[in-house]
């Protein structure tokens, strides 16, 4: 195997499994972990994986995007947790925006199910477990279905939103970073959060810790357009104050 189909390997690898290890990819590929470490290296220099400890995770791009039933599995015990705080950010709201997203739906999982207000959302499985587990009046925003997500975009979905004032949004990211912002992979899913987020009074971030420090293919937002970032423990202290910095209240929960 040369180099080209060994980098071609680690990233398959990765976005099959959600992340690979330097020592297990240099056993299967029969090759020292110092090449290995070497290729993430080169691989997260051209944006398609993202270094963490003892290997890499792969970065969404334009080309790439992890199907919400593979999301919805990872990192579950830290997604309930930051769904726990984020929902202390509600207050009395009455209408609300919910992302699209994994994250999203460990909040609808979570909001209280005698609570009467309007929430909106471009996802049908949030919408579903909205209306079918809660007393709150849900919104579908109309247009085109992403199978990855099930959540709807396009001009359809931006029409109504320009028509709503929110009380509180609740908005997912792919990548979070000081240098570019927020981001995802789709433009058009890019294209939803924004109009969201100027239909917005607070603006609440809720991402896990591996969303931080990644870039994305499309931005929709700055870190300092939201009021609070909700995300878990992951994340250390000081890379939390740094992002505190640029404006928002970070919640580690």
């Amino acid at each position: 195997m040369d180099a080209e189909q060994r980098r071609r390997w680690l990233v398959a690898a990765a976005r099959a499994e959600g992340r690979v290890e330097v020592t297990a990819a240099a056993a299967v590929l029969d090759t020292a972990p110092e090449t290995i470490r070497r290729d993430l290296a080169l691989l997260e220099k051209h944006g398609l994986l993202h270094r963490v400890h003892g290997g890499a995770r792969p970065v969404e791009r334009a080309g790439y995007e992890i199907e919400l039933a593979t999301r919805e599995h990872r990192r579950l015990a830290e997604k309930q947790r930051i769904a726990r705080a984020a929902l202390g950010q509600l207050g009395d709201a009455e209408s609300v925006y919910l992302d699209e997203g994994s994250t999203g739906r460990a909040l609808a999982d979570a909001f209280p199910a005698d609570r009467r207000c309007t929430v909106v959302t471009s996802a049908l499985p949030t919408a579903t477990a909205l209306a079918t587990g809660t007393a709150a009046t849900v919104l579908v925003l109309g247009g085109r279905l992403r199978g990855n997500t099930l959540a709807t975009v396009d001009h359809w979905a931006t029409r109504m939103l320009a028509d709503l004032v929110l009380d509180v949004v609740f908005l997912g990211a792919n990548g979070i970073s000081r240098e570019h912002g927020l981001t995802t992979p789709d433009p058009a899913v890019a294209a939803i959060k924004s109009k969201a987020l100027a239909r917005a009074g607070r603006k609440i971030l809720i991402a896990d810790h591996t969303k931080f420090g990644v870039n994305s293919f499309c931005r929709f937002a700055d870190v300092a357009d939201f009021d609070v970032i909700v995300t878990d423990t992951g994340l250390p202290a000081a890379q939390a104050r740094r992002y505190s910095l640029l404006g928002p209240e970070v919640v580690r929960a």
